[in-house]
């Protein structure tokens, strides 16, 4: 008889734990990516302007250039994951 308690106790001990570490879900998150961000500012290269060309017929011709620009671009924040809420599964 004192086996058999013996061995209910040893059981019980073991069985213990894993009751103890039973829990409930109290939310989930799912892993979402965030790109990085930059700030980006403009450089002028050259002016817009109008020119007088000479076509191959032998005409004058006014032409137009638009300004062009160069980007330039810095990191402001780097891409990096978010846990989001969302509904659990």
């Amino acid at each position: 008889m004192k086996k058999v308690l013996a061995g209910a106790a040893v059981l019980a001990a073991l069985a213990a734990p894993a009751f103890a570490w039973e829990g409930q879900v109290v939310a989930c998150y799912d892993k979402v990516w965030v790109p990085a961000k930059y700030n980006t500012s403009k450089t002028l290269i050259m002016a817009a302007h109008t020119e007088w060309e000479h076509a191959a017929n032998g005409q004058m011709v006014q032409m137009h250039y638009p300004a062009v620009y160069k980007e330039n671009r810095t990191l402001a924040t780097p891409g990096h994951y978010v846990a989001v809420k969302t509904a659990c599964k």
